[in-house]
């Protein structure tokens, strides 16, 4: 395995992230990617090669998502009420999600050995919540697949499991902007963030709408991890 110094290992972390990101998706307003059958797959029939670089375990600190205007006045309408669920918090506007683990893998895009960005980032023992009445919808334990820019995620409703790390979310890097670094961590600003049909389909069905429309925006992803 290729090594990094001390001084380069934080922007190739980094790196692996933004390749997640924005190199494995397209701009929302095209077609929708077709998901990848898994984040360990290849189409390749050779044996695995050796990544250019890896993050072994993530940890620290969270993903934000500043929630669209549009995707606020779309929950009011419906009467839904948004909070959230154990550690997430919600601050001006943007909910935080604490990453709990993970590990991601990067191999050479210039050979056939695809995904070339494969592993998870973990968001254990948050989410949010969406309520009207005596519904209570809970979306939580994220993961991203940095492999199919996806989002999945336990829902729940009234306490009750329905769907065990459904596709929850289409992540979009088109717009992501530059990598900034604040000391040891990596902050990746930009990606959209969309609801998939798969949540589109469960909300509907559980709030008797049809409202939640599939790849509705609910607003633009920040990741800050930690790259030490």
């Amino acid at each position: 395995m290729r090594t990094f110094t001390k001084a380069t290992i934080g922007f190739a972390s980094a790196g692996i992230l933004i390749a997640g990101l924005a190199g494995c998706s397209s701009d929302a307003g095209t077609t929708t990617p077709a998901p990848a059958s898994s984040s360990s797959s290849s189409s390749s029939a050779e044996a695995t090669p050796t990544p250019l670089a890896s993050i072994p375990s993530l940890s620290g600190v969270d993903t934000a998502v500043l929630l669209d205007a549009d995707f606020g006045a779309a929950l009011t309408s419906l009467g839904l009420t948004a909070g959230t669920v154990g550690t997430a918090t919600l601050e001006e506007g943007s909910l935080h999600f604490p990453i709990t683990g993970g590990n991601v893998e990067y191999y050479d895009p210039a050979e056939d050995y695809r995904p070339y960005v494969q592993g998870s980032i973990e968001h254990e023992g948050s989410g949010f919540s969406l309520t009207a009445g005596d519904i209570v919808v809970e979306l939580t334990n994220f993961t991203i697949d940095p492999a199919t820019s996806e989002l999945f995620g336990d829902v729940s409703v009234n306490g009750e499991s329905v769907a065990p790390q459904a596709l929850l979310f289409d992540l979009y890097g088109g717009t992501l902007e530059p990598l900034k670094m604040d000391g040891d961590n990596a902050i990746l600003t930009g990606t959209t963030v969309h609801i998939s049909s798969v949540a589109a389909g469960l909300l509907n069905s559980t709030f008797s709408t049809d409202a939640v429309a599939d790849q509705m925006l609910v607003g633009i992803a920040t990741i800050t991890a930690a790259t030490k």
